[in-house]
This record gives C-alpha cells, structure tokens and sequence, in this order.
C-alpha cells in the first residue's frame, strides 16, 4: 500500500506479483511532521509498507528557500518542527494532486478549517478503496447540527475513515518521549494496519470501535484547555484548574451521549489516551491553554495573539467553541453547557474573561 500525508494507498505490482504501500502525510503544522517522523520510520523497516512516504506540503518561502526544499535537503521542517529530523524516506511534495493520487492510507493533519478546500482538490483523482485517519481536532457544524469532520471527509471523498486522537504533543512525540494514543476504527482489520503503521516503542497505540467518541474528544479537549488559560491568567490555582477539568469532562461525555449516535457511548473511551490525558495534557501544556492565558494577561485578541504566538498554526478552542455553540443554540442546549459556552461568549462576545469563575460556581454538576 502507498500511504499520503493525509491518504494512503495501494499499489499492485503485477511484475511481483505483492502489494506495497506508500505512505504520504498532508502537513501543515507541528503534529504533521512528528506523526511523518513515525510513518517514515516505520515504512522503511516493515516491508508492507513502500519505502518512500509522501507529505504534502503548502508551499512557502522560509529564509527565502521554499520549505519543501528545505524539508527534501535538510530533512526538517525548520517552521513547523524545528531542530527535528525526519526520516530521509519522507518526501515533502508541495502538489496536493501529485502527493494523494496514488495513496492506499490517506493520514489528514491539517487545521480543520481548510477540510472542505483539500477535499475538493482531491475529489476524483484518489483510489476509491483508499482508507483515510484524521488526527484532526475539530467539528464542523452542518444544516442538521454536528458534523465529524471524519463524516465531512468520507462524504466528500467516499472513503472509509478513521481517527486518531490523544495525549501527543508535538515536539514530546517527535522527542521520542513515550506517550499514548488512540484510534478510532469501525473495521478491526482497518485499525490492526493503522496500528501496525503508527506505532513505536515510545508511541503506544489502543484501538477502539467508538471512533465518533474519539473523535468529538479530541475536539471539545481544546475548548475546556481555554477555560483553563483564562484560570492561569487570572491567578486561580491547581484546584480550580482540577475543577476546570472534571466539568469540561462532564460537559463532553454528556456532548457526546447526546450526539454521537453511530453506536454506544461507553464510559471506558473516555478513560483512553483520547480522552482524560489528552484533557489533561493540553490543559497544563498545550497551545490553547498558552494562548487563552496570554488573553487575560494582555488584553490582546485571540487574532492578534494567535499571529503572534503559532508561528503560522492555527488556535482550535475559539473556533470548536463557536461551532459548538451554534449546534447547541439550534438543539437548545446551551444552558446544559456553561463552560462551553462561557468560553465561547469570552472570546467572541465581549463576556469579561473575568466572570469565567461564574460558570464553575453555579455549574450544574453542583446542584
């Protein structure tokens, strides 16, 4: 099979009659070049997999040198990943068509505002029977309520979908510093393969049925790490934070119980990587806590703060906030979800950052 930055695909060699693959990862941030640095790693050792994996890149100058350049010479993402080496079977291709057309596993790691623009780039010119996991971390709203953007993928390309979510970040991933991490997969023989191609020693992987879970877990964890910036700014604690976590957590088990219809919603995905430790994680160290923090402290925009502070990357907590708001708005939920939407109307609505303790102290959980 051939695998693509965000696909990956199967290539018949009649000539030798066995299959490979060829892995090509869609990068654009930090979590794209670490997840490369694992694929490229493995597919040079496991003769299942083609040797060279293929990452999309959206071109750039860097230095006045295109980054696909530096990636191919240097083996590095210096804007995205720096002082980071990736394996020299990573080929960094800035052609979107080129890098997917002939993928088995599509591997999307892109920010999940520009799903929609990738998917209509691609639509009819990748594999039918190619599978795709997203490691993205977001929902989109639909004229029915939540989409997955899993959903949204299969839909517009009519592949089968997988996700992969959890307590990675980036620059501890690509440290090679042991870490978990779930996927999410309706096919066991699906997720044995993906397994088999994203694990490591120091890079665990646990495959479970309840993608959707996965999924919405690894969206609604960066609003509540918002929630837990704006406690930092404002000089709470520990325990608040604590407090900040478990009535996130509540909050998205309730979210997903009531829109995660594909099947069950059980407990015990919530006690994977994708779940607490991810929450965890991104509440003490991730970009949205950092960022919500700078918020209170300095009075700037999330706009402003996002420019300055990501270095290119896209902030998911504001937005996932937004979305997730108007899908409770139109179901009207949003009194069942006031951390949620304490963060939404803080960041979008003028709400003072300062009144965020409110929606702890008369949370629901309490009554």
């Amino acid at each position: 099979k051939r695998f693509c930055g965000f696909s990956d695909t199967t290539c018949q060699q009649k000539k030798h009659n066995t299959i490979t693959q060829h892995v090509q990862i869609i990068l654009i941030s930090a979590v794209g070049s670490a997840i490369a640095k694992i694929v490229g790693a493995n597919a040079a050792k496991n003769s299942k997999f083609a040797n060279t994996v293929k990452m999309w890149v959206f071109e750039e100058m860097v230095n006045g040198r295109k980054l696909t350049e530096i990636i191919n010479t240097e083996h590095e993402n210096i804007k995205y990943l720096p002082g980071h080496k990736l394996p020299a079977n990573v080929l960094a291709v800035p052609d979107l068509v080129e890098a997917s057309s002939d993928a088995d596993i599509l591997v999307f790691v892109i920010p999940h505002q520009f799903v929609g623009r990738v998917c209509d780039t691609i639509k009819g010119k990748i594999k039918s029977d190619a599978l795709g996991i997203s490691l993205i971390k977001g929902v989109d709203e639909g004229p029915d309520g939540l989409k997955l953007i899993s959903d949204v993928i299969q839909e517009k390309l009519g592949i089968t979908m997988s996700v992969l979510m959890g307590a990675n970040i980036a620059n501890e991933v690509a440290d090679e510093k042991f870490c978990e991490t779930t996927i999410g997969c309706k096919k066991k023989n699906h997720g044995a393969l993906l397994k088999e191609l994203m694990q490591t020693s120091n890079f665990r992987v646990t495959v479970v049925e309840e993608y959707d879970v996965v999924e919405i877990c690894g969206a609604l964890k960066n609003i509540v790490a918002v929630g837990a910036g704006f406690c930092d700014g404002l000089g709470f604690g520990d325990n608040t934070k604590a407090a900040v976590i478990r009535l996130g957590l509540m909050e998205m088990i309730a979210f997903a119980r009531i829109f995660c219809t594909a099947g069950p919603v059980s407990s015990s995905t919530f006690l994977e990587s994708c779940g607490v430790a991810d929450l965890i994680t991104t509440c003490y160290g991730g970009r949205n806590r950092k960022v919500a923090e700078a918020f209170v402290t300095t009075g700037k925009s999330i706009e402003e703060l996002e420019k300055e502070m990501l270095n290119g990357q896209k902030l998911q907590g504001p937005a996932t906030a937004a979305e997730v708001y108007a899908i409770l708005k139109h179901k009207n939920l949003i009194d069942k979800f006031p951390l949620f939407n304490a963060v939404y109307q803080i960041c979008y609505q003028g709400h003072p950052v300062t009144e965020f303790i409110k929606c702890l102290q008369n949370h629901p959980e309490h009554m």
